[in-house]
């Protein structure tokens, strides 16, 4: 079985392409510029949003791939760079797979932002009507709409996973756990005070290498093309819990910590919390990762222990 994983040295890519290949799986990865933890792999350099569909297509169809995901984009803030990297890909990668004498299942990484804010306390369930306001959440929603609108017009077969904040190993550099972590890492190598502004928000995390789980199972699932699939924990926990396990993991002394309030600046808002029953039906999937070993798993890897 060949997996063309679109976005192989992200976060994701790189996790989704761990899982895969520890299945047997023929992995061919697919980014701008190639990385290390891609070697032993196949590997396709290429900007997915500038190359022509055709382009794209020879590279999912020789040899033919049986899965493609898509975990390609960014964290682009304005809606110039959300429309090129992830809805101006999306589009050209729709006509690419519409090109090809047979279907692979596109598995395609969407995000618990694009539901938009909702009031404390709401489960977010996939019939849920979004109503994003921030321009990563539009574009983001957007693309989810182009995949879904083709494969349910039956121009391709996929399937949209709308996955959770994430953590765990290797988060990208834009993300507000690796920003913490940066800080952290600072503020021990000079021995100075850490001030920490902590949102008084709760969000749905989980693991990324339990989303690359997620990826596998919903690459061979019968019954899910054409939907979208909740990925997450099923919990909204304070952004303070998450704070204080990186402090712990990187054993920074509390005494030389100053905490105070701050507003909630997100790119959904300040509650999520994602209901998986259909990700535990159809895929079947469910976390299996802790979020305190999740948060120390990232730790340990950004400083060369194994996660």
């Amino acid at each position: 079985m060949r997996v063309v994983v679109l976005g192989a040295t992200g976060s994701v890519g790189r996790q989704v392409c761990a899982a895969y290949a520890a299945q047997g799986w023929d992995v061919h990865g697919v980014a701008r510029h190639p990385a290390p933890h891609l070697n032993g792999c196949g590997f396709t350099g290429l900007d997915l949003a500038a190359a022509a569909p055709g382009r794209i297509a020879a590279v999912l169809g020789d040899p033919p791939a049986d899965v493609v995901v898509n975990a390609a984009g960014g964290w682009g803030d304005t809606e110039e760079e959300m429309t090129y990297s992830h809805l101006r890909l999306v589009r050209h990668l729709v006509k690419a797979l519409a090109l090809l004498p047979y279907r692979p299942r596109l598995v395609h990484l969407g995000s618990v932002h694009e539901y938009g804010p909702v009031p404390a306390g709401t489960l977010l369930r996939e019939d849920l009507v979004p109503e994003p306001v921030t321009p990563y959440a539009r574009i983001k929603l957007e693309t989810s709409s182009a995949v879904l609108t083709a494969a349910r017009a039956g121009v391709l077969d996929a399937v949209v996973l709308r996955a959770a904040n994430m953590s765990g190993p290797h988060p990208p550099q834009e993300s507000f756990l690796a920003a913490l972590m940066a800080r952290v890492k600072a503020a021990l190598a000079h021995g100075g005070r850490l001030e920490l502004s902590v949102a008084d928000a709760r969000r749905d995390f989980v693991d990324v290498r339990d989303v690359a789980q997620a990826v596998v199972r919903a690459g061979r699932a019968p019954e899910v093309g054409g939907l979208v699939v909740n990925i997450g924990r099923g919990d909204a926990v304070p952004i303070g819990d998450l704070v204080d396990w990186l402090l712990e993991a990187a054993a920074f002394p509390e005494d030389r910590v100053d905490r105070r309030a701050a507003p909630v600046r997100s790119k959904g808002g300040d509650w999520t919390r994602l209901d998986i029953g259909r990700a535990r039906r159809l895929l079947p999937w469910a976390p299996r990762i802790g979020l305190r070993d999740s948060v120390h798993s990232m730790w340990r890897t950004a400083h060369g222990t194994p996660g």
